[in-house]
């Protein structure tokens, strides 16, 4: 399936993109500031698509003339960050850093939210972010989530360190207002 915006599709990630997805994902500013390590390779970036970015709900972020996929974004229903009921969701993202600052990710998280709110029928969506990621939080706010609540001392294990992480909400209500 494809979504798309104006500017993007968001299409699933094939093995294709192992190669474009390692040249974003390998810059020590994106992963790290998501909870996750900077891709060693090429081949680190195929097993990733192959497991992590395989999950159903799971997009690249593609620009739309060519094609590219500069990053990803996803909607996650069980697992997630936060405890989320049968009816919630909760979306997750990252942009390589060439993309940062163009309002890219703002609009297929936007993208997603309509996709969370009128085709799966979600009565909220939760969002986080790691203390000092102000890009993160600055799109969150940009989309209508609401900060919710604080955990300190999260596990965040795939780089074996704890990490104080906030979480903001978007109830459906909230969405439908700001989208009427």
């Amino acid at each position: 399936m494809q979504l798309k915006t104006a500017r993007l599709v968001l299409r699933p990630w094939q093995e294709e993109d192992a190669e474009r997805l390692y040249w974003y994902a390998r810059d020590p500013r994106v992963g790290p500031a998501a909870g996750w390590p900077p891709h060693t390779s090429v081949d680190n970036s195929l097993e990733i698509i192959r497991g992590v970015l395989s999950a159903p709900e799971t997009y690249a972020v593609t620009i739309r003339e060519t094609g590219e996929p500069v990053g990803s974004a996803g909607i996650m229903f069980t697992g997630g960050h936060t405890a989320m009921t049968e009816t919630e969701a909760e979306i997750g993202y990252w942009i390589g850093v060439p993309f940062w600052g163009r309002g890219l990710i703002p609009e297929a998280v936007e993208c997603l939210l309509d996709r969370c709110f009128t085709r799966l029928g979600r009565t909220g969506v939760w969002c986080g972010y790691y203390d000092g990621n102000d890009k993160s939080r600055r799109v969150q706010e940009k989309c209508g989530f609401v900060y919710h609540h604080t955990v300190p001392e999260v596990d965040c294990a795939l780089l074996g360190e704890r990490r104080t992480e906030h979480f903001t909400y978007l109830s459906r209500a909230r969405w439908q207002a700001l989208h009427p």
